[in-house]
């Protein structure tokens, strides 16, 4: 074995810490500006709280990113189209579901998504058996009854989906775009979709400045510090 092969290894397990500790940092920020967003639904709504959410997410990526989007290929732009989709749909699913059954539930339903996806990727007994363990307590907490709601229930199913999908096509756009420039375009795409529902708002609502100021603390909590934080952590860990 040569001399830099154990460097190579050290380097590999400090790359990997740094992703996990990297991915850690993503689901506070994530879950806290859920949190801080929510408060902002007796004036913005669910569709308002997530449209201000990819504007912001938009300003913030597109200023680190700056995509240089006449370059892409079609092979760069689909899985860059695709989860700008996904990203709009798994906010408004999950804030819809946090409306309906509240945070914990509505989180707790959306982690089913990269859960699923961990298990699927495991070979090991231990995993199987922690997974089982994890749906005894999603049981738990949905605990089905005729007064349930199994709309907000579904929403947060939704959200569950969309954020596999979106880990998915996140390291195939990090794979394909250099940079952060994937993310920056999705991002964009993903504010001129939910520009029409910002600017109904905005003509039939009338906007308070601290529910605007949760609102963009959501986007950049939410949406921007975790999407970046993503890209790194999918091109260090498996």
């Amino acid at each position: 074995m040569s001399a830099a092969a154990p460097a190579a290894v050290s380097r590999g397990r400090r790359g990997r810490l740094a992703g996990v500790a990297t991915m850690a940092g993503s689901g506070l920020s994530n879950q806290t500006g859920a949190a801080v967003g929510s408060l902002a639904f007796p004036v913005l709504g669910p569709v308002g709280v997530v449209a201000v959410r990819q504007y912001v997410a938009a300003l913030v990526l597109l200023a680190v990113g700056r995509p240089a989007l006449r370059s892409f290929t079609w092979r760069q732009w689909w899985p860059v189209l695709l989860l700008a989709l996904v990203f709009g749909t798994m906010n408004l699913a999950l804030y819809s579901s946090i409306e309906r059954v509240g945070l914990g539930l509505a989180v707790t339903l959306e982690f089913l998504g990269p859960l699923a996806l961990a298990l699927a990727a495991s070979r090991r007994r231990a995993d199987v058996a922690c997974a089982v363990v994890a749906a005894a307590g999603v049981v738990t907490l949905l605990r089905p009854r005729p007064s349930a709601d199994y709309l907000g229930m579904g929403l947060g199913l939704l959200a569950a989906v969309c954020w596999a999908s979106y880990i998915l096509l996140n390291r195939t756009v990090g794979e394909r775009v250099p940079g952060a420039q994937g993310p920056a375009a999705a991002a964009a795409v993903s504010a001129v979709l939910f520009l029409p529902a910002g600017v109904v708002l905005a003509v039939r609502q009338p906007l308070t400045a601290a529910a605007v100021a949760c609102a963009v603390v959501a986007g950049v909590l939410s949406s921007a510090v975790p999407c970046l934080a993503d890209l790194c952590t999918l091109r260090r860990v498996p």
